[in-house]
C-alpha cells in the first residue's frame, strides 16, 4: 500500500512538474511571438512622414563698386521672383528602438530629426549692370544664399513644422496602441508613455 502512495506521489509530482515546464515553454514562445510580432508592426509602421508648403519671395537685390574713389560708382541692380516648394519629412525608418523581452518593454531611444528641405524657383527680372560692374557667379550664389535664409525664416514662423510635428504624433500613437493592446509597456529616453497624451509632451528636433 505505501508503495502505491508513493507511486502516485511521484506521478503527480512529474505530472505537475511536467504542466509547470509544458506552461513556462508555452509562455516563452507566446512572449517571443509577441516580440516578433511588435517588431514587424513597428517596421511596418516606420514610413517617410511628409508636410509639403509653398512659399513666395520677393527680393530686392543692388550692389555698387566704387572707381577711382568714391566719386564714380558702378552699380547692378535685380528684382529677383522666388517661388519654393518646402518639405517638412520625419523618415521614421530611422528610429533607434529596442525589444526588451524580460520586461515587456518597447524602448524607442532616439527619433530622427526632421529634415526641411526648399526646392526655390528663382525668375529674374529688370537686371541691369555697369559695364564695370557686370553680374557673375558670385552674386548669384549671393541671392540664393540670402534667399534661402529668409526663406527658412519664414518656414519657421509658420504652421508647417507645426503641422509635420503633429503628424508625427500621429503615426508614434500607433505605436502605443499597439504595445498597450499586448500588455506591453512603451517608453521614450527612459519616460514611460502612459496614454496617448502624454506622446503630445514628445518634442523631437526639427531640424539637423
Amino acid at each position: 500500500m505505501k508503495k502505491i502512495l508513493l507511486g502516485l506521489v511521484i506521478g503527480a509530482t512529474l505530472l505537475f512538474a511536467f504542466q509547470t515546464c509544458q506552461g513556462e515553454q508555452e509562455d516563452k514562445s507566446i512572449l517571443k511571438e509577441n516580440s516578433m510580432l511588435i517588431q514587424q508592426e513597428i517596421t511596418n509602421v516606420s514610413k517617410l512622414v511628409v508636410t509639403e508648403g509653398h512659399f513666395a519671395e520677393v527680393y530686392n537685390y543692388k550692389d555698387s563698386k566704387e572707381l577711382f574713389g568714391p566719386l564714380l560708382r558702378a552699380e547692378k541692380k535685380a528684382l529677383v521672383v522666388v517661388n519654393a516648394d518646402v518639405t517638412v519629412a520625419y523618415d521614421l525608418s530611422k528610429i533607434e528602438f529596442e525589444v526588451d523581452e524580460t520586461t515587456k518593454t518597447v524602448k524607442i531611444n532616439s527619433i530622427p530629426n526632421a529634415e526641411v528641405k526648399l526646392n526655390p524657383d528663382f525668375e529674374y527680372y529688370d537686371v541691369t549692370a555697369d559695364y564695370l560692374n557686370q553680374f557673375d557667379a558670385t552674386d548669384y550664389n549671393k541671392i540664393k544664399k540670402t534667399v534661402n535664409v529668409s526663406l527658412m525664416k519664414k518656414v519657421q514662423a509658420s504652421s508647417l513644422l507645426g503641422n509635420a510635428e503633429n503628424r508625427l504624433i500621429s503615426e508614434l500613437q500607433k505605436f502605443y496602441i499597439l504595445t498597450n493592446s499586448m500588455g506591453w509597456r512603451l517608453t521614450y529616453q527612459e519616460q514611460t508613455i502612459e496614454s496617448l497624451e502624454t506622446l503630445q509632451e514628445i518634442k523631437p528636433g526639427i531640424l539637423p
